[in-house]
């Protein structure tokens, strides 16, 4: 007998659960703490199975069964009610999570199990931090004129590149909204020009000789930590960005056969890359290997070996010996190498760009001479080492021009 309101108010519970049927699979389930749950019973596939359709009374009889009545229909569809549940509570989560900062962190995340490094994630995490006004929005709704308002924010206080980082980092956030069905556009394309454009700023790098061999001997005569002095001194001579330079760790250095090896996921470029050692840098490497090999990272911070020497030691380092930022700075320094190799006449720029790690503009050109110029590299290393001796000791020289 089909049941009724009153009938489910006067059922008892009993030491063990009780099933009290109603009509076509529909029957509420009694459990001894007095709790009473509506459950729905039905085949499928041939296998007896059951869902819950929620709990008496905040589930009134009514309501019970037109739950039941909508289970009956997927079933009669031939779809099974419990899966379908399933499904739509997963779609529901899924769907739930569409908030700009929400899709930005997910964002992230997919980009570091790919194998994104430490330093770009940071960067990725620092300019979600600049896009806060627009964190709560449901990216699809989301319009230009938000974006922009946020940009704007940032503009306002001068920072123009931070503006334009942001705006290309919230239009890879929204592309990927795109392709996992939470946003239907990128409205950070329809931005383009509507930003201030920042001025390039080029590294400050000395390009006159007898200024560069008074640079050497005041590295040379550096009085601070001796970590600080030898990460200075090697500098010049490996041509590598600093943050290759500091994170740089022992196992990346074959000291026997003269070659220093950096994995890919450090590169800007994302391509492994190998350095020629010339003899003055092993010279240094075996002073420093005195202080921090044989494990780790080379240039370890100060007080914990177990992490890189920060950002702006080497930079702090000529402020203390008394270069200010427009004179010298050790990104600048791959400037001078560049700038004084390419006037010597001596060295294929192919084979300079190479030990620079710039990336070819023609991508099956890059393929083709990423393994090529190794010989003429460590030559020219080798002769560059050699060159900023002769500038270092204040030989006789030629003048080279600015001009590059």
């Amino acid at each position: 007998m089909a049941l009724t309101d009153m009938k489910i108010r006067n059922i008892r519970p009993a030491e063990k659960v009780t099933q009290h049927t109603d009509d076509r699979g529909l029957y509420v389930e009694v459990h001894p703490n007095g709790s009473k749950l509506w459950r729905y019973k039905y085949r499928y596939m041939g296998k007896q199975k059951r869902l819950a359709l929620g709990r008496y009374p905040d589930v009134g009889l009514a309501e019970a069964r037109k739950r039941r009545d909508d289970a009956r229909s997927k079933l009669d569809a031939g779809k099974d009610p419990l899966a379908e549940r399933k499904r739509e509570k997963l779609v529901a989560a899924f769907s739930a999570a569409n908030t700009f900062v929400e899709i930005a962190r997910e964002y992230i995340d997919k980009r570091v199990a790919e194998g994104q490094s430490e330093a770009t994630t940071q960067k990725a995490n620092w300019l979600l931090e600049q896009l806060k006004p627009i964190w709560t929005f449901p990216a699809a709704d989301i319009k230009p004129v938000d974006l922009l308002a946020a940009l704007k924010r940032i503009e306002a206080q001068g920072k123009f590149e931070t503006a334009r980082r942001s705006r290309s980092f919230a239009g890879r956030v929204f592309r990927y909204a795109v392709a996992t069905g939470r946003g239907e556009t990128d409205p950070s394309s329809i931005l383009r020009g509507a930003l201030v454009v920042p001025k390039v700023k080029h590294h400050a790098a000395i390009l006159d000789p007898k200024e560069m061999g008074e640079l050497l001997r005041a590295m040379d005569a550096y009085t601070g930590h001796a970590i600080t002095r030898i990460a200075m001194q090697v500098s010049p001579h490996v041509m590598a960005r600093p943050g290759e330079l500091r994170m740089a760790e022992w196992s990346e250095f074959d000291l026997d056969n003269a070659v220093w090896k950096i994995p890919a996921e450090r590169m800007k470029m994302r391509r492994p890359h190998e350095v020629p050692l010339s003899r003055q840098v092993l010279a240094y490497l075996e002073e420093l290997f005195a202080l921090t090999g044989p494990d780790g990272f080379v240039f370890p911070a100060f007080h914990t070996f177990r992490r890189p020497m920060s950002e702006n030691t080497v930079n702090q380092a000529f402020r203390r010996m008394g270069y200010a930022t427009g004179e010298v700075t050790a990104h600048g320094l791959r400037t001078t190498a560049s700038t004084f190799l390419n006037e010597s006449g001596k060295w294929s720029p192919d084979a300079i760009e190479r030990s620079l790690a710039h990336a070819d503009a023609n991508s099956v050109r890059a393929v083709y001479n990423r393994g090529r110029y190794w010989d003429e590299r460590v030559a020219m290393h080798q002769w560059w080492s050699d060159h900023l001796d002769m500038l270092r000791d204040g030989a006789e020289i030629l003048p080279i021009s600015k001009s590059a």
